[in-house]
């Protein structure tokens, strides 16, 4: 058996935390540069506030009913996160714990007993509330697949599950599959979804019913035969054991319009910094990078402040893999004069590193000595940063003032991150 656990609106969960008096009040969080809505309360739900649309489109509404808007909090949520997660590695074990996003992870149960599922997922969802503030919903069954469906069950009934819904029984199983759409289950893209409605396929438990063959020719071959299986409870997609990823990207709107160069480049610099703190944190190097610039050429048209325009992007392979901020703060930069073209505006961009590889598989190169103490160096920036905070320590080709910032108008605190920001007790 297995479990989700999923964190309640996330960001707005933890906003609450540290601001009790928004309890039961309408709550949203909005993207980089304060331009969409990406986290809504519930209230905020119930009153017609849109998942990812433009702020400026629902602030009327937003006013109208008094909605407490905070700009993304990276740092708290971040925070917050690891905090969820270690106490779900208390209760349940690390080694029967996959993290799989921030607000997400899946456990695997195969230590509990089924009489004892439905007591230990409350439980769970009691301590991580109990423990970090932060709202859960738990869903329980015999696959992946099903145990996302459960947890969406648990999430749309929260007074009559307690947010809590175990299927462990076919009977469950099946009665959950026939009220689910079809297009509300894990795996099933928009593509798909065509696809089956094409075929009569209207709910989980017709698509559960469809042959394999036909799953594997029209659902993505074996992932669709996956599907398909994990459907029926047969498990299929295992518990993975910790993966590095295979890019890692950092990307930011602009808080302004930029047009000068110098800007590019102190924007494309601190991306990379970051992007490679990253590529440590999980012990590998990047063989690839590459840059993007996103132009704002529709600005006069539209007459809104930030509309889509075209991106532009180039990468370059790098002579061997790295981790070290300074080799691939160079080509970065180098790539993003290559990008820009005077007189364009720019309202984003960003830094993808790729080709990564495990840290120690790298052939060492007697020519290059100092591949040792520039790791030794970065461990020790690491270790200063992340103690401080604030990046205390960054190279000078990241600027100091960063005028072209994203703008952040309704920030929080960051309670747990920052001495000068700790909560105060009055």
């Amino acid at each position: 058996m297995y479990a989700i656990v999923d964190c309640n609106s996330f960001y707005c969960s933890c906003e609450r935390v540290f601001q009790p008096q928004l309890d039961e009040r309408p709550v949203v969080v909005l993207s980089n540069n304060d331009g969409c809505i990406i986290s809504r309360s519930d209230e905020a739900k119930d009153i017609g506030v849109g998942m990812a649309g433009p702020y400026f489109i629902a602030k009327p509404l937003i006013e109208k009913h008094g909605v407490e808007v905070f700009s993304s909090n990276y740092n708290l949520y971040g925070d917050m996160s690891r905090r969820v997660m270690d106490t779900l590695k208390t209760l349940a074990g690390s080694a029967n714990v996959e993290v799989y996003s921030v607000d997400e992870a899946f456990v695997s149960l195969h230590f509990i007993r089924q009489a004892e599922l439905r007591a230990f997922a409350a439980v769970v969802k009691e301590k991580i509330e109990k423990w970090t503030g932060v709202k859960v919903s738990v869903g329980v069954a015999p696959t992946k697949t099903l145990a996302k469906l459960a947890n969406g069950i648990a999430k749309k009934n929260k007074h009559q599950t307690g947010c809590v819904a175990v299927l462990e029984t076919d009977e469950k199983i099946i009665k959950a599959l026939t009220m689910t759409p079809v297009g509300e289950l894990w795996g099933v893209g928009g593509r798909s979804l065509k696809k089956l409605y094409d075929i009569g396929i209207n709910t989980g438990w017709d698509l559960r019913q469809i042959p394999e063959e036909w799953a594997r020719k029209n659902l993505g071959g074996v992932v669709g035969v996956r599907l398909i299986k994990e459907l029926r409870g047969e498990e299929v997609i295992m518990m993975d054991e910790y993966k590095s990823k295979k890019m890692i990207a950092t990307t930011r709107m602009f808080g302004n319009a930029v047009t000068d160069l110098s800007d590019i480049k102190e924007a494309i610099a601190t991306y990379t910094a970051r992007a490679a703190e990253k590529l440590r944190r999980q012990e590998c190097a990047a063989g690839m990078i590459n840059v993007f610039v996103v132009t704002n050429e529709k600005e006069k048209e539209t007459g809104t402040h930030f509309s889509h325009g075209p991106t532009y992007s180039t990468h370059a392979i790098l002579p061997s893999p790295t981790s070290i901020t300074n080799e691939l703060i160079k080509p970065a930069v180098a790539l993003a004069e290559r990008l820009y073209q005077q007189g364009k505006k720019y309202k984003k961009a960003g830094v993808m590193l790729s080709s990564i590889v495990p840290d120690d598989s790298i052939q060492g190169n007697l020519f290059e000595k100092g591949k040792t103490m520039g790791r030794f160096l970065m461990e020790q920036i690491d270790n200063i940063n992340f103690s401080m905070r604030n990046d205390v320590v960054k190279f000078a080709s990241s600027g100091t003032k960063r005028d072209w910032k994203m703008r952040k108008d309704f920030q929080s605190p960051r309670y747990t991150t920052r001495w000068e920001e700790l909560y105060q007790v009055k």
